[in-house]
C-alpha cells in the first residue's frame, strides 16, 4: 500500500457498474486531493483488474487517493493507497448504524462512510438515517464520519456542522456537482 498520502480526503466517489462509461469521466472531474473508492464488486474479476488499473493510472495523475473496496491483502497487491471494507487494517470501512460503527472502530478504520443519509438510487427503499440520527451517530464516533447516501455538495453543506467530516457518492459526483473549495482543500488526518 503506498504512503504517499499523509490525509485520507474529505470527499470520495464511490464506484459501482452504474457508473458505466461515466467512471473515467467521473475520475477526471475530481479534484486534486479527493478520493475514489473502487467498488465494482458485480464486474467478472479479469474485467475489474483492468478497469482498477484504468482508474489507478488516471487517479495517480490526478493525485487522488485510491482504495480497493477488499481486503488490505488485496489492495497492496493490485498497488492501491489502502483498502475499504469491514477487514481488520482496512483504512475506511462502511457503517449503517451504531454496532456497525463500534465495529469498523474496533478494526482499526480511520475514516467511517456512515450511510444512508438521505434516500438513494444505491438501495432504493432502504431506511434512511435522515440528519438528525446521522448526526447523533457521527458525534459517537472517534474517528472522522463521511457522509454517503443520496448526498451532493449542497446537502453536505446542511450536515457538515452534524458531525460529517466530508461527503461521498456516487450520483452526487458523477453528475459533477462541484465541491465547494473548502471541501477540496479540507483533509481529514490518518
Amino acid at each position: 500500500m503506498s504512503k504517499r498520502h499523509h490525509l485520507l480526503p474529505s470527499l470520495w466517489l464511490m464506484t459501482d457498474e452504474r457508473l458505466g462509461d461515466a467512471l473515467l469521466p467521473a475520475v477526471r472531474g475530481m479534484p486534486r486531493g479527493a478520493g475514489i473508492i473502487f467498488r465494482h464488486y458485480a464486474t467478472p474479476a479479469k474485467e475489474r483488474r483492468r478497469l482498477f488499473d484504468d482508474v489507478r493510472a488516471m487517479a495517480r495523475r490526478r493525485g487522488l487517493v485510491l482504495l480497493l473496496a477488499g481486503t488490505p491483502r488485496q489492495a497492496r497487491a493490485w498497488k492501491a493507497d489502502g483498502a475499504h471494507g469491514r477487514h481488520h487494517g482496512a483504512l475506511t470501512a462502511p457503517a449503517h448504524d451504531a454496532m456497525e460503527l463500534h465495529r469498523a472502530q474496533a478494526a482499526g478504520a480511520r475514516l467511517i462512510l456512515l450511510s444512508p443519509v438521505h434516500a438513494t438510487r444505491s438501495h432504493p427503499g432502504a431506511a434512511v438515517l435522515g440528519p438528525v440520527r446521522f448526526g447523533l451517530l457521527a458525534r459517537q464516533a472517534r474517528v472522522p464520519i463521511i457522509a454517503l447516501g443520496g448526498m451532493t455538495s449542497q446537502k453536505f453543506g446542511a450536515i457538515a456542522r452534524l458531525g460529517a467530516a466530508g461527503w461521498a457518492g456516487i450520483d452526487g459526483l458523477a453528475a459533477r456537482v462541484g465541491p465547494s473549495r473548502r471541501q477540496k482543500r479540507k483533509a481529514v488526518p490518518r
